[in-house]
Formats: structure tokens, C-alpha cells, sequence
């Protein structure tokens, strides 16, 4: 793993380095945490032969310092565009997470000639939920993941801070009000979303609701793993992905 920071954005990278217009897979993490999380599923991305690249948001863990207020949904966005333009990619694979997933969604809806596809990993926030409905998600959740990964995202929301924890979970809650829905019918580029059985934030029922409002969408569901299943499950996962980037069913 080499660690960098471009655009203000500390970067982890896996595999051989980016090559200028050449395509990438792009991992972006979820609120209030860093890319650590995504260790696991980039390792097994990169024994393939890709370049991941997992990069922390701005106002996040390592990149906290890029900005000075914890930036919304749409300025993520730019900041992850403007970020691809310095490294040169051509058309990315984007993996995200949880509320890493809008962002992903609105970089794909503004840029998708820089999309070569994308994967949604347990999708957030499910729009006409309340922020309290949201957070009794998360904390059922927590109980289902592994212990490892507590302990990594307890340390990335201290780093992050708990008032920029709670910018950024608002600034998600009205994403998800507004513009989520919006941006993932503009999403052109084939989608996979994926579901871990167990997990508690991203239900069923949204999970396949997301799949139909891409225009070119399709489920998969890890059992045995919660929200986390990219933690959890990093075999499976990675599985799913390259056949998707296959043209394989999965």
C-alpha cells in the first residue's frame, strides 16, 4: 500500500500505480470515516491487477484539515471530481458505502464520461426516514459488525470529530430528502447494488428500489454480513464486483 495526498485528499493506493486516462477502481467511504475501513476488499480488488484507489473526503480523518467546515454531499462531489482530474483516470470503476453512495451517485450524474460503472454498497439514507429512524439503524447495526471494524470507525469519528460527524449526517439527511433519488436516475453507467442480509440501515426493499431507479441496475445480496459487508466479507464482495465488471450475472 502506498499512501499519498492529492487535491488536499490523503490517498491510499493498491496495485500498480495510476497510468494517465487509464481506468481505476475508486473506493469512497461513508460518514464520519476514512478509507481504512476499505482495506480489506482493496487488497483483494488489487490482487487482480487493478489500481484501487481509496481516498479519505475532505473534513474527514486525514483529510480533515482540507477544509475548514465539513463540506455537503454535492461538495464531496467536487472535491472527488477535482481530485480524479489531478490524477489524470480515465473512466472509474466507483465502490460506495453507505452515505459514500450518494456521493458516488452525484459524481455519477454530473460527470459520467468519468464513470465506467459503479457499486452501491449498502445504499444510505433511504429518503422519508427521519434522521432519529436513521440513527437507531446505525446503532442496530453496530452489534452485527466486527469487533476490528468498531474499533476503526470509533477511532476515524474521533478523528473526524463529532461536530463535523453531525454536519456531515445532516448535510446526508438532505441529500437524501433532495437530491439522492434525482442523481441515481441520472446514473448511466451499469450498477450494482449490493446488500448484506443482515444489514439493518439499507433495507430490502430500498436496496432493490435503488437498483430500479438506475437505468441500468442490478442486486446482489452477501450472506452471513451486515452494512459493512465490504469489512466483513471482502472474499464475497470482491467476487460479486469482478464479476460485474465481467459482464458476468452475479
Amino acid at each position: 500500500m502506498e499512501q499519498t495526498t492529492h487535491a488536499g485528499l490523503f490517498t491510499r493506493r493498491f496495485g500498480p500505480p495510476p497510468r494517465r486516462g487509464a481506468p481505476a477502481t475508486v473506493l469512497v467511504h461513508g460518514l464520519g470515516l476514512s478509507g481504512r475501513y476499505f482495506v480489506p476488499l482493496a487488497r483483494r480488488l488489487a490482487e487482480g491487477g487493478a489500481t484501487v484507489l481509496v481516498p479519505d473526503l475532505p473534513g474527514h480523518a486525514r483529510s480533515r484539515r482540507a477544509v475548514r467546515r465539513m463540506p455537503d454531499v454535492g461538495a464531496l462531489a467536487a472535491a472527488l471530481h477535482r481530485w480524479h482530474r489531478l490524477l489524470g483516470l480515465g473512466p472509474c470503476l466507483l465502490v460506495g458505502n453507505s452515505v459514500g453512495c450518494q456521493v458516488v451517485a452525484a459524481f455519477a450524474a454530473r460527470h459520467p464520461r468519468l464513470v465506467g460503472g459503479t457499486v452501491l454498497l449498502g445504499p444510505a439514507l433511504e429518503p422519508g426516514t427521519s434522521g432519529w429512524c436513521q440513527a437507531g439503524r446505525l446503532l442496530a447495526d453496530a452489534p452485527r459488525e466486527p469487533l476490528p471494524l468498531l474499533a476503526v470507525a470509533t477511532t476515524d469519528y474521533l478523528l473526524t470529530g463529532p461536530l463535523r460527524f453531525a454536519a456531515s449526517f445532516r448535510h446526508a439527511l438532505r441529500d437524501a430528502a433532495g437530491s439522492f433519488e434525482g442523481n441515481l436516475a441520472r446514473v448511466r453507467a451499469p450498477t450494482l447494488v449490493v446488500r448484506g442480509e443482515g444489514d439493518t440501515i439499507a433495507s430490502d426493499r430500498w436496496v432493490r428500489r435503488v437498483a430500479r431507479t438506475v437505468v441500468d441496475g442490478h442486486v446482489a445480496e452477501v450472506r452471513g454480513a451486515a452494512h459493512a459487508a465490504h469489512y466483513s466479507a471482502p472474499d464475497a464482495v470482491a467476487a460479486l464486483i469482478g464479476a460485474f465488471t465481467a459482464g458476468r450475472r452475479v
